[in-house]
């Protein structure tokens, strides 16, 4: 009895912890903080809120759905390296809300035109949006966007108010 009891009731556990864990309230960001720079490190799936060289917050993330390596061309779904800014912003996003990483620099540039490709473009860091928004915090479980940085909608809100145009972006392997 004990054994069926068991069967049935850690399935629903676990699926309630799930669903606890997806929609989990986010660690607020106090009000008025403003990032200085921000940090995305590939490995480790996160994206840093900086001010002054210490943290702000830090918010687990996706990536492009063949995140190794520096993007090299449109079409590769990779997350691009190195150093950019955010330039601009979209609050009409399908995907929430979306800043915009300056990549392609004009080393992209030159390093596609000698291969003969696009560099691509539009990459953000953006929310879920419609379509993954209902997986919560689970969407970052596995690679999914185009080449962008994806955080929950939550997220992505506080990402917003904290990062001005013009803010430095690192993005390491």
């Amino acid at each position: 009895m004990n054994v069926v009891l068991l069967m049935v009731s850690l399935p629903l556990v676990l699926v309630a912890g799930a669903i606890g864990y997806a929609q989990w309230p986010v660690q607020p960001l106090p009000e008025g903080s403003t990032a200085d720079s921000v940090l995305v490190l590939k490995s480790g799936r996160e994206l840093v809120l900086l001010a002054q060289g210490r943290p702000l917050a830090t918010y687990r993330v996706a990536l492009g759905g063949n995140p190794a390596g520096h993007k090299r061309q449109e079409g590769d779904e990779r997350t691009p390296e190195g150093s950019y800014v955010i330039d601009y912003r979209n609050d009409k996003s399908a995907f929430h809300l979306a800043l915009h990483v300056s990549y392609p620099k004009g080393s992209d540039r030159a390093q596609a035109t000698a291969r003969g490709v696009s560099p691509g473009g539009l990459i953000m860091i953006h929310g879920s949006g419609k379509t993954m928004r209902v997986l919560g915090r689970w969407h970052r479980f596995f690679d999914w966007t185009d080449g962008c940085i994806a955080v929950t909608d939550e997220e992505i809100e506080q990402i917003w108010r904290a990062v001005p145009d013009g803010t430095p972006i690192e993005i390491r392997a």
